[in-house]
């Protein structure tokens, strides 16, 4: 492991036992206290696979996980164990990520307009990679950073995103040349362009426009001397289904205009579609009234026999519901308690426990009565929820509990380990050979999927890390993960990676893993791999290693 995240930065959730069986537990125990403080669940190891699914959608772009979208420290610990890069805007940004180890060179200092005590900041701590889009900002870095390595922020036509940034930031194509030969004559290094499309944007397409307009400022760059390698895509990603088509545009974009091997590093923001989905938020009823027709601003303009109601949440748009302020969100609550069916409802709105009058969460909402001590459940509070919340009125925010499963835990390891490393691995192994089929003598099974692996690599000449990426952004092979345990260690084939407790030696034997994987859904990828391998041995293209040289059998 890297060391920036432990089993001490928080719960491990066993087999069997979810996160949400997590936040019943959780509600038990507040319940049972006098405070009923709200509080959040973040489940780690949803980032995990928010992580996969993102290398598996742009494989060639490195994330560097917005900081302002989500700063709370367990989630930034698990992105540096993870590998990710981060997108700083501040001093106190900066000082986050490298409170927790992170080296400089995985820090980009994003905000194009900085006050010159945050500039020396950055300088006094390593941090060289910087943004820029205005002749002011080079003037500062080369008197407070003669050692920063500067991007050229272009602005994009984000006229459709709901979130745009091109307003504030962002220099026009006709400005950049002049940019560029000033940063020449200022003795500033400038390696690289970025740009960023605006949150929740409509037509993917503008990537590839944004990327477009990319190579020609590279091109004016390199005509300037510059030794340009840094392309910054920025953010805007939402969720995982969102992203397919986006990713598309992406990457044809990226085949076109920085083709892989073309010397030019990719790298991108993304920082909803990594937390938001990860963090739910538990909140309580603290007081209730129904609301007289006469009241002022009351929703009901004719008399109406159906009574309204308004809730006070232990919560507010100054903590943690400040992305409805800031973000334009809508957060729906989910009733802990069961209404019956016959239970009538009312009209009810939500309101926050500062004293001030426009903070409400939300209004028109149909519920049962509800009572005071009630929990009320908000999914999806990963982004711009924490980063945002404030001390207003004197409240602090809830306190936050991280869970990841054991499975998670392991993939992480196992993908750290980097299990495929054959040519290191394999002189060390004593394989025999009997019957035209390869045994292994007291293999565990991660050696066994190592040895698959390889196996894949040799018979298709296929890139196995960027294999078992695609393997791992699958649904978890629940039925082998249960087909095998031996008392209390358990074998959990999951995300396409053998995961056994660190030390385990297992008997398993290859072909029962084997058909431990034709069982699930996803197998179909691996048989399909076999099968071409074995296509490949009969038609005489493939002689396979000695250490592999019987046919794997597969099933339909």
């Amino acid at each position: 492991m890297n060391g920036y995240l432990d089993e001490s930065h928080f719960l491990m959730v066993e087999e069997g036992f979810t996160t949400r069986d997590l936040l019943e537990n959780l509600l038990l125990d507040h319940s049972q206290a006098s405070d009923r403080e709200a509080f959040f669940v973040a489940d780690l190891g949803d980032v995990v696979k928010n992580h996969l699914h993102f290398l598996e959608a742009l494989p060639h772009v490195k994330p560097f996980y917005t900081v302002k979208c989500n700063s709370s420290k367990g989630l930034v610990r698990l992105l540096a164990e993870l590998g990710a890069g981060f997108d700083c805007a501040s001093k106190a940004e900066i000082a986050l990520i490298q409170s927790i180890g992170v080296p400089p060179d995985k820090i980009i200092y994003t905000s194009p307009c900085k006050q010159i005590s945050q500039v020396k900041y950055a300088a006094s701590h390593g941090v060289q990679l910087m943004t820029f889009d205005n002749e002011v900002e080079l003037g500062k870095v080369a008197k407070s950073h003669p050692h920063a390595r500067m991007v050229l922020r272009i602005a994009t036509d984000d006229s459709r995103s709901s979130a745009r940034l091109s307003v504030k930031f962002g220099a026009t194509l006709n400005s950049c040349r002049h940019l560029l030969e000033t940063a020449k004559e200022m003795n500033v290094e400038i390696v690289g362009v970025s740009f960023h499309v605006g949150s929740g944007f409509v037509d993917p397409q503008i990537f590839a426009q944004s990327i477009a307009n990319a190579r020609l400022v590279f091109e004016m760059g390199m005509e300037l001397g510059y030794k340009m390698h840094l392309l910054d895509i920025g953010g805007g990603f939402l969720g995982t289904e969102d992203t397919k088509e986006t990713a598309a545009v992406i990457n044809s974009a990226l085949d076109l205009y920085f083709p892989e091997g073309c010397g030019v590093e990719i790298i991108a923001e993304p920082g909803r579609y990594y937390v938001a989905s990860a963090f739910t938020l538990v909140v309580s009823v603290i007081a209730k009234r129904e609301v007289p027709l006469d009241q002022p601003g009351s929703d009901e303009e004719e008399p109406s026999s159906k009574k309204s109601i308004r809730y006070h949440i232990n919560d507010s748009v100054y903590r943690s519901f400040g992305c409805i302020l800031f973000d334009n969100a809508c957060p729906t609550p989910i009733l802990h308690k069961k209404p019956c069916l016959d239970q009538p409802s009312y009209n009810s709105s939500l309101w926050g426990s500062s004293c001030d009058g426009q903070d409400c969460i939300a209004e028109g909402l149909e519920l049962p009565e509800l009572q005071v001590n009630d929990w009320l459940i908000f999914e999806n509070m990963g982004a711009y929820t924490i980063a945002a919340s404030s001390s207003f009125n004197g409240f602090q925010p809830p306190q936050i509990n991280y869970a990841m499963s054991r499975v998670a835990w392991e993939a992480i390891q196992l993908l750290q380990r980097k299990l495929l490393q054959p040519e290191e691995t394999r002189e060390s192994r004593e394989v025999s050979q009997t019957s035209g089929r390869t045994q292994e003598a007291k293999l565990n099974l991660e050696d066994k999927l190592a040895m698959a692996y390889w196996e894949l690599q040799d018979a298709l000449g296929i890139n196995t890390d960027k294999w078992l990426i695609n393997m791992s952004s699958e649904q978890p092979f629940k039925k082998a993960s249960r087909c095998y345990s031996f008392e209390k260690d358990w074998i959990q084939c999951t995300h396409g990676i053998g995961q056994t407790r660190a030390n385990v030696e297992c008997s398993i034997e290859y072909e029962d893993f084997l058909e431990c994987l034709h069982k699930s859904k996803t197998a179909q990828r691996m048989t399909a791999i076999l099968n071409q391998r074995n296509k490949l041995i009969k038609e005489g293209k493939y002689t396979p290693p000695p250490h592999h040289a019987g046919k794997v059998e597969t099933r339909p």
